[in-house]
Parts: structure tokens; C-alpha cells; sequence
């Protein structure tokens, strides 16, 4: 059981990694402050 959690939190911190040197993880921080809804997905509340 423990080879597997080891394997499996090194497996994904590998690949989340690389998913943040191709395309990153996070949003900017203007992008926070404006809100993901807005910036992410283009809704705006009426």
C-alpha cells in the first residue's frame, strides 16, 4: 500500500509539472481579481 501512494503522489507531481511548464496551472492575478467567469468563460452577471 505505501509502494503505491508514493507511487502515485511522485506520478502526479511529475505530470502536474509538466502540465504547468506546457500550459500553467494557475491564471494571473489580474485574472483573479477581474474573475474567472468573466476572463475564463466569458459570462457576465445582468
Amino acid at each position: 500500500m505505501l509502494t503505491t501512494l508514493v507511487y502515485s503522489g511522485v506520478l502526479s507531481y511529475v505530470l502536474l509539472k509538466i502540465i504547468d511548464m506546457v500550459m500553467g496551472i494557475r491564471v494571473s492575478e489580474e485574472e483573479e481579481r477581474e474573475g474567472l467567469d468573466i476572463t475564463l468563460h466569458g459570462e457576465h452577471v445582468e
